[in-house]
């Protein structure tokens, strides 16, 4: 692929992908300041985060995103990766799908790309996948600002994600089905502090923490390390 053409996918990517946070309410931040390793700022849960786009292709039922990157230095082309000290999340759009995905640094940090599945592998495979569905743009965007536009009284409206009334709780409460469904998602949050209470048909039915929490650990506790 020539620079002219990377360097179009990649501003179609980032003007779908503010388009996409626009869409959902989020607040957008473009830098004054050109060749950062981010391209945007989102507001995302109270905190300003920084996302670089990138284009995604489809590979069969693969939603295939190169994260490696590549400049030319004096002795040729020097290629680089991401890390958390430079970028917060990458999101990426696939123009074949029409759709955004969002995906936590701690996820790709180090990685040179990362292959999103559609659906599950034929040969029964099940660790070390990533599905699309789990990384959905307005999905996980929901998930991070829910937390505080309940704190801040706005009644925001997800199926997916209910927290304290009490702006100083860390507690968050979720249905089995959408727990299952982001496991990773939440294991993360666990372990960055929060506490995940899990419904099964209404009533509670197991907590997870992060493994320096100070929940008491016993039947129907989950400690993510």
């Amino acid at each position: 692929m020539s620079i002219t053409e990377s360097n179009r996918k990649g501003s179609i990517a980032e003007t779908a992908v503010a388009f996409e946070a626009q869409k959902l309410g989020i607040p957008v931040l473009w830098p004054l300041t050109e060749h950062l390793r981010y391209d945007l700022g989102l507001e995302l849960g109270g905190r300003l985060c920084r996302v670089q786009c990138k284009w995604a292709s489809l590979e069969g039922d693969i939603v295939a995103i190169r994260i490696r990157t590549s400049r030319r230095g004096p002795n040729g082309f020097v290629t680089s990766v991401y890390s958390a000290d430079e970028i917060d999340w990458i999101a990426a759009y696939c123009d074949a799908l029409n759709r955004c995905f969002l995906i936590p640094v701690d996820v790709i940090d180090g990685r040179g790309s990362l292959h999103l599945r559609l659906a599950p592998p034929r040969n029964g495979q099940r660790a070390a996948l990533h599905f699309a569905d789990d990384y959905d743009f307005g999905a996980v965007a929901q998930l991070e600002v829910a937390p505080a536009w309940h704190a801040g009284g706005q009644g925001f409206e997800s199926p997916q994600l209910h927290s304290e009334a009490d702006q100083a709780s860390t507690l968050t409460e979720v249905g089995a089905h959408e727990f299952r469904n982001h496991f990773g998602y939440y294991m993360e949050q666990a372990a960055a502090g929060a506490e995940i209470l899990v419904r099964r048909r209404g009533k509670p039915y197991v907590r997870m923490a992060g493994a320096g929490s100070d929940v008491a650990v016993g039947q129907g506790t989950l400690l993510a390390a």
